[in-house]
């Protein structure tokens, strides 16, 4: 082992001897970072957006995983319909690509509004035996979103069967009270937990009627393998700041529920008992108090028996020449009680290659991997900085297995 490597071995131990001395439980959880790129295009037309994946059952037991994504067009926030390509030897090769007919875009208003689907996570339903990809409906006059009807925005889902290589189409969660509290309502780029029961845990964010700042809150919601039903919502987390609290992660640590939320000035965080209730909520910073830097952008978990870890963004990484500082992509581990981001920890996950990063997934995949998926946007000076309109995938090999997935 190298010098530098015993050097970092040596201060990380000393760290969790020191806290445990304190009364702290914390040990640095080790893992490697294997970075592939399945694919890559930048054809000044499109760029493909939105990749995120989910592990489901193979022949031999071993898992296959499902990748969904969609092409940007080069205007903010207008998306394509829903394509998805398939591995069963974790990446090694990947399936050709399929869009089917049933995620694309319909037309309304005589052919003046298209719908679609965008900000996709894909996600397994073990006691259902689907995967169910859950997302948010817009409206595009002209490739700009139009907020002019209730359910402008509403929580769409669409059901995959691995077994059948077939799809659902677009259908939506039934909201109550949609001309008033739930007007708009977004499970965007969000993470989802699925409980013992087969329930869901589905973090929103939504907006009245009145169009004021958008509000988080995590939907109980049933599913039966083929309708995913509101079954009740719990408290509802506002942020007075610019557009409000937006595009919510939820992570299940040791019985314990977390909730990162982005908000245009900064992210925060708070944890609760049920999923449903939680604390007030603090911004992240690192443990020694400064803030965490992540702002107006996602955040998300990836989970492992013995440790919670953050993927994120962050301000002071030299990239300042990135768009809100999207890249690169950094995951570090979580202390789960002070609920701040140890900062002796941190790693770059992705490399910064100009381009913005800030559109990501992380899931587990199997007891020994998860994985953290991105493709990069194509603005600025991504081009000449080296970007390539790459998809990638950044696997996340645990050195002890992670006993929250089964074998």
């Amino acid at each position: 082992m190298q010098p530098n490597k015993l050097t970092r071995l040596a201060i990380l131990s000393l760290i969790a001897l020191l806290r445990s001395a304190q009364g702290e439980t914390f040990a640095p959880l080790k893992y490697e970072i294997v970075l592939d790129k399945p694919f890559c295009h930048d054809d000044g037309n499109f760029i493909w957006f939105h990749p995120r994946v989910s592990p489901f059952p193979g022949a031999d037991g071993a898992p296959n995983v499902l990748m969904t994504f969609q092409k940007h067009l080069h205007q903010s926030d207008y998306y394509s319909g829903l394509s998805y390509i398939a591995t069963t030897n974790l990446g090694k090769t990947w399936s050709e690509r399929k869009e089917p007919r049933v995620l694309a875009w319909r037309e309304e208003a005589g052919g003046r509004i298209v719908v679609g689907v965008c900000d996709v996570t894909p996600g397994w339903h073990e006691p259902a035996g689907k995967v169910i990809a859950i997302g948010v409906k817009v409206r595009y006059l002209d490739g700009i979103q139009q907020e002019d009807t209730p359910g402008w925005h509403e929580a769409a889902y669409a059901v995959y069967d691995p077994e059948q290589d077939s799809w659902t189409d677009w259908r939506m969660i039934e909201m109550p009270d949609r001309e008033g509290k739930f007007y708009s309502v977004a499970p965007g780029c969000t993470q989802w937990v699925v409980e013992a029961d087969g329930t869901i845990l589905l973090p929103i964010y939504f907006r009245g009627a009145d169009h004021g700042l958008a509000v988080v809150t995590v939907l109980r919601c049933s599913f039966d393998g083929e309708t995913l039903a509101y079954l009740e919502h719990g408290d509802e987390i506002p942020i007075d700041v610019a557009r409000g609290a937006h595009e919510p992660s939820i992570a299940k640590f040791k019985g314990k529920y977390y909730l990162t939320i982005r908000n245009d000035e900064k992210g925060y965080v708070t944890s609760g008992a049920d999923g449903l209730h939680y604390d007030p909520i603090i911004p992240w910073t690192f443990n020694d108090g400064e803030e965490l830097g992540s702002y107006n952008t996602q955040q998300h978990w990836l989970t492992h028996s013995d440790g919670l870890f953050l993927v994120y963004t962050r301000r002071g990484a030299d990239n300042d020449h990135i768009m809100r500082n999207r890249a690169p992509l950094f995951i570090a581990q979580v202390d789960p009680d002070r609920l701040r981001v140890l900062r002796e920890t941190e790693r770059v996950l992705i490399p910064e290659r100009g381009a913005q990063m800030g559109n990501f997934g992380a899931t587990a995949i199997n007891a020994k991997e998860s994985w953290v998926t991105v493709a990069e946007g194509m603005w600025g000076e991504a081009r000449e900085r080296g970007a390539e309109g790459c998809v990638f995938v950044a696997r996340v090999i645990w050195d002890r297995p992670n006993k929250a997935i089964e074998p």
